[in-house]
């Protein structure tokens, strides 16, 4: 098949690429830099260099390429993210999202595509009650915090337009927490350092629900998606979803840093607004319809065994800096 992976140089891409390759398809990369180009390259893609936001740019290029599948994982996610803002911090990914996913789905439609996959996320969109794990049909928060509500708003247009779309098989993958090579929680993660130098806490008690996901996981299911499958919604999350109080201290100690220090809510909500709830409120995601769905088993069923694995051979922290907050950028 032809496919076009719109964000083809982003964290998923550059994992998601050389599979589809090796599996024989012919793979394009959207991406709005020319620079990145060569690396396009030597993943074994061709490279469209086109502004995702340009609604004649997306035309041309997929006009061009005539893809069976188009892939959207278009995102502008900075590693170091001020969560005390959180809408103005996404509001280029929320306009990918938005005119982004209508400029692609205009194309899409033009040139006859067969199926359209789209990202979306799994963890604090959904509403914060009941159930601590949440399916695929369970709704998304319908109240959330003013900080929150335009990223949400996006990630709500992107779904409907996309499973609204009659003239091709839409599917969502709504993914956990990423982890992994060139990731927030990477071996050279932005976040990871923070967690060895103690700046990211326990808030309250630590009740928030995580998600996680292998990105080598996250490519592999997504590359399932495009081969087989019903359209519809996916979490795509591993096994074993914990709260902060327990996955943060474990990673801290697979790191060697010394354990997370504990900050009231009261003060948490008072340096960094509404994202305190990453920590104390959200909910985790259940897996059960995208393992049933794709039959593809994960190479790591648990982050307990995949933090191991990422960060064995990691160095213990050094001097510890005075307490401060600082909040995972993989929380999106």
């Amino acid at each position: 098949m032809k496919i076009l992976v719109a964000g083809g140089s982003g964290v998923v891409g550059r994992r998601l690429v050389p599979l589809l390759v090796g599996k024989g398809h012919k793979v394009a990369a959207l991406t709005r830099s020319a620079a990145k180009a060569g690396s396009v390259h030597s993943l074994g893609a061709e490279p469209v260099i086109a502004d995702a936001l340009e609604p004649s740019h997306v035309m041309r290029a997929i006009q061009r390429f005539q893809p069976d599948v188009i892939i959207h994982q278009l995102t502008a996610i900075s590693h170091h993210l001020d969560l005390s803002r959180y809408d103005q911090e996404f509001a280029e990914t929320n306009r990918l999202r938005t005119e982004g996913t209508d400029n692609l789905l205009a194309g899409a439609r033009a040139a006859g595509v067969r199926r359209f996959i789209a990202q979306s996320f799994a963890g604090w969109p959904y509403a914060r009650e009941g159930a601590p794990v949440k399916k695929e049909g369970d709704r998304f928060d319908p109240s959330p915090p003013p900080a929150f509500r335009r990223t949400l708003d996006a990630l709500r247009y992107l779904e409907a337009k996309v499973m609204g779309e009659k003239s091709m098989e839409g599917v969502i993958l709504r993914y956990g927490a990423f982890y992994g090579p060139g990731t927030a929680f990477g071996k050279d993660g932005a976040l990871i350092e923070d967690i060895r130098q103690r700046r990211v806490p326990i808030i309250g008690g630590g009740e928030g629900i995580w998600s996680f996901i292998h990105i080598d996981d996250v490519a592999r299911i997504t590359l399932a998606a495009v081969e087989q499958g019903a359209p519809g919604i996916y979490n795509i999350v591993d096994d074993d979803p914990a709260p902060v109080s327990e996955w943060l201290p474990a990673l801290a100690a697979i790191l060697g840093a010394p354990p997370p220090r504990h900050v009231p809510t009261w003060m948490a909500r008072l340096l960094i607004g509404d994202a305190f709830i990453l920590m104390t409120e959200a909910r985790g995601a259940s897996n059960a319809k995208a393992k049933k769905t794709f039959g593809e088993p994960l190479l790591w069923p648990s982050w307990r065994e995949g933090f191991k694995n990422e960060f064995a051979d990691s160095q213990p922290a050094r001097d510890c800096q005075k307490p401060t907050i600082a909040m995972p950028s993989a929380a999106i």
